[in-house]
């Protein structure tokens, strides 16, 4: 098992915009993906964030390779699309797990 995190940040002026979003757009993205054996999308609580709102999509894939092929090509396609509808105003950073034991 692999595991990519992707948390988005979007800044306070495109929250509603880009909530639409989630719910429609980076939803379908994420369901039409043929290496993620599975996914979270989540809207992020954090006592810590004052300037916008974070959200993460977690997405498990069989293995490396895969997630590295998803990096690869369907990552930098996702990444492009959301800098030209959204620009500065959603900032995207990834963090890659690899878990160690699991429980799922």
């Amino acid at each position: 098992m692999s595991v990519l995190s992707i948390t988005f940040h979007c800044t306070k002026d495109k929250i509603a915009e880009w909530e639409n979003y989630v719910d429609d757009t980076l939803f379908l993205m994420t369901e039409n993906l043929l290496d993620v054996e599975k996914y979270i999308l989540s809207e992020v609580h954090s006592d810590f964030i004052e300037d916008g709102k974070n959200y993460n999509l977690l997405l498990i894939f069989d293995n490396n390779d895969k997630r590295r092929e998803f990096i690869e090509s369907e990552l930098e396609n996702i990444t492009e699309i959301i800098d030209k509808k959204f620009g500065q105003e959603v900032m995207i950073f990834n963090t890659f797990l690899n878990p160690k034991k699991t429980r799922l």
